[in-house]
């Protein structure tokens, strides 16, 4: 008998697992997957660095998938204004829920509150053209822009903010970003990490990136890099991390216009200014057992944007469970929330790992599946849901209406970049009805 299946998020969770059930199932698996937006792929759309095209080539792996049988795209549908967790569940034998995180967690500290302190979800959907950021006011008059976190994400802001527009002229970034870009006044932008080099998360190719920067140079300072023999216990990839990083520390200042600080060992403690982003105080710290302990004594940077790249937490959804600590659904570690749901990627497990992590994500919670739902109830679910659906007024996309998105895009690229997004869900609509 057939089994339905609701895969809620069509990022790369989504994917991962519809890829695993069809895996599993074959033609008795029937799987739609619901995204509030009339775009697929998540992540790879409005996540990925605009200037990092080859990541975002996996999404051409996912369109397979959705061409596959027995799949469906369901665009512009949202959970709990559309229709509701619980009426899901008693419509498809299993609901998935790959909602990935796209709040961005507080920094916690006073004056976080204040104009021109942002969240690296904000920021990133900001220059990626995401609909929910493309009217995001980013202050870039200042000469000083702080980004808070040691992770990849916090070099991607970093890098964009460095990069001319003609270095960018080959990515996606969104028009909007570009023009606000070529009349910014950064000129210092720090990347302030709590602890050193050693416990930074950088990739060596995001840390690389910044050697190469057309107008941009990256600086440290020498007395934040451990003693060299240090980097023999490292595995590879970090010791070789660490060598770009020692490698800046070599390079006098140069003429380039633009600086990137890396401000080890330094911690955020306050936002200060008159109505706005002025300053980000930072307390320098020490290692005590590989934790960061503040010394008491502070500095002021100088700054009008402040960009919080420390985490992110999936959205609640009411009738879920929730647990506030991980800022993630609550379920058993194959996925289970409860008979019928389940979860998938960050919303299980929380932010952590690289798109390709997803992947065994999605195949654990179909073995859950797998062993909770021997067989389908029959019926057909996708039936039943659009004609809910379109009961309550709601019209939902399809993939052949992302495939025209995908195509006007294309046409409206400037010289040179894959594509210029529409950056509301409006225009995305008039273009696929």
């Amino acid at each position: 008998m057939t089994l339905n299946i609701a895969i809620i998020g069509a990022g790369p969770a989504g994917y991962y697992t519809a890829e695993a059930a069809l895996k599993h199932w074959g033609g008795n698996a029937r799987i739609d997957i619901i995204d509030r937006l009339p775009t697929p792929y998540g992540l790879i759309r409005a996540g990925v660095a605009p200037d990092h095209q080859s990541i975002k080539a996996v999404s051409r792996r996912y369109e397979t998938t959705n061409q596959g049988q027995g799949v469906r795209f369901v665009g512009n549908v949202e959970i709990g204004r559309d229709i509701s967790i619980a009426e899901l569940t008693s419509i498809y034998d299993a609901v998935v829920l790959s909602v990935g995180a796209p709040h961005d967690k507080p920094i916690g500290i006073p004056g976080d509150d204040l104009p021109g302190v942002l969240g690296s979800a904000a920021f990133v959907g900001w220059y990626n053209g995401h609909p929910d950021f493309a009217d995001l006011d980013v202050p870039l008059s200042h000469h000083g822009a702080a980004i808070i976190g040691n992770g990849n994400v916090a070099i991607d802001c970093a890098r964009i903010l460095a990069k001319t527009c003609d270095e960018l002229e080959t990515s996606d970034i969104a028009q909007h970003a570009v023009d606000e870009l070529r009349q910014s006044a950064v000129r210092d932008i720090h990347i302030v990490g709590r602890r050193g080099p050693h416990q930074a998360s950088f990739t060596v190719k995001e840390a690389g990136e910044l050697g190469h920067l057309e107008r941009a140079q990256p600086l440290v300072r020498p007395g934040d890099l451990p003693p060299v023999e240090e980097d023999a216990a490292l595995d590879p990839g970090h010791r070789k991390m660490v060598g770009h990083i020692r490698s800046f520390a070599a390079v006098p200042r140069g003429d380039k216009p633009v600086t990137i600080h890396f401000e080890f060992y330094r911690r955020p403690v306050a936002v200060e200014g008159n109505g706005k982003a002025e300053r980000l105080i930072v307390e320098t710290t020490r290692l005590e057992d590989g934790k960061a302990v503040g010394t008491g004594e502070l500095h002021a940077i100088p700054c009008g944007l402040v960009v919080a790249c420390i985490g992110y937490r999936t959205a609640t959804i009411e009738g879920v469970p929730y647990d506030t600590g991980l800022g993630r659904f609550a379920g058993d570690p194959q996925g289970r929330i409860f008979p019928g749901l389940y979860a998938s990627g960050w919303a299980r497990r929380g932010p952590s790992g690289t798109i390709g992590t997803n992947r065994p994500d999605g195949f654990s919670v179909v073995d859950a599946i797998a062993a909770d739902v021997p067989q389908g109830k029959g019926g057909d679910a996708a039936a039943t849901l659009d004609a809910l659906l379109a009961s309550r007024g709601v019209k939902p996309t399809g993939f052949s209406h992302w495939q025209a998105i995908d195509a006007a895009e294309v046409s409206r690229a400037r010289p040179g970049a894959p594509r210029e997004k529409f950056i509301s869900v409006s225009q995305m609509l008039g273009l696929s009805s």
